[in-house]
Formats: C-alpha cells, structure tokens, sequence
C-alpha cells in the first residue's frame, strides 16, 4: 500500500483545524481510559491501521492492560470491559456507524445511565474527532511506523 498524499502538507489551515479539536477532546476532562477507548475502538471499526497502532501504544504507555487493548475487537464477547466502558463501547459503535445503525435509543439510554450531559457531549465530540482523523488516514493511506524487530511467526 502507498501513500496518496500527505493531508497535513496538503492543507496546513485543514490540518490545524482537526488538531485544534484534538486539542480540546485531550483537554476536555474525559476520564483517559475513556478517550483511549473511543480512539481505539472507532478506529478497529474504520480499519484505520495508522491510528490503531498510535491508540495501542499510547494505551500501553498509559498502564492499560494488554488484555483490555486487546479484547477491544471482541468487547461485546469479553467480562474484562466495566458496566460504563460496555456503555461507551456500544455508544462509540453506534455513533461510529451511525448509517447503518441510527444511534439507537438503547445505546443511548445505556450511555446516559452512567455520564452526565456533558460527559456524553464531549464523548461524541471525541467520537467525531477520531473519525475524522481515520477519515483521513484511511483515505489518503497514511502509513504507519513498521518496527522491523517485531517477531514474526514461521
């Protein structure tokens, strides 16, 4: 796979608007666990390999298990995820897929048992933003870093 093109060189003003909404979701108070899962989980969903790898090892940097970022694919089939991370999971995959799925008054309800307005404001702004950053990683093929050391199996 080749890059297309390099889309924060591409347009510098574009760029900057997404990383100034990046910047307020960071600072936005969310709890981190939070922020990394909605990253992670968004991009397993949009198959953004890019963001998957940065959201894993900033996940593992800090202190999330292997098995939590792990599992992430398969949450709806594993016990290591809590009642308000199940909440935001099934938020994140509606709201992620919200063509096909609608967004739910059940996936809303759940969300809404354990955040308070703002909580889930500021979560689906954090959606939005990894959205569009694997919007534009998938899109223009942005190519991850290759660790040439990783073990490969035989």
């Amino acid at each position: 796979m080749q890059p297309r093109l390099n889309f924060a060189k591409a347009s510098e003003e574009a760029y900057k608007a997404v990383l100034a909404l990046e910047t307020y979701v960071q600072k936005s108070g969310l709890e981190r666990r939070f922020i990394h899962l909605i990253k992670l989980r968004a991009s397993i969903i949009n198959h953004c390999a890019y963001c998957i790898d940065m959201h894993v090892k900033e996940s593992r940097h800090d202190g999330l298990s292997e098995q939590w970022i792990n599992l992430m694919s398969a949450w709806e089939e594993s016990p290591i995820y809590d009642e308000r991370e199940r909440a935001l999971l099934t938020w994140v995959d509606s709201v992620t897929r919200v063509a096909v799925t609608h967004v739910p008054d059940s996936a809303y309800e759940a969300l809404k048992a354990h955040f308070t307005e703002e909580e889930m404001t500021k979560i689906t702004v954090a959606i939005g933003a990894i959205n569009v950053w694997n919007r534009l990683c998938v899109g223009f093929r942005a190519m991850h870093p290759v660790d040439k050391t990783a073990s490969r199996a035989a």
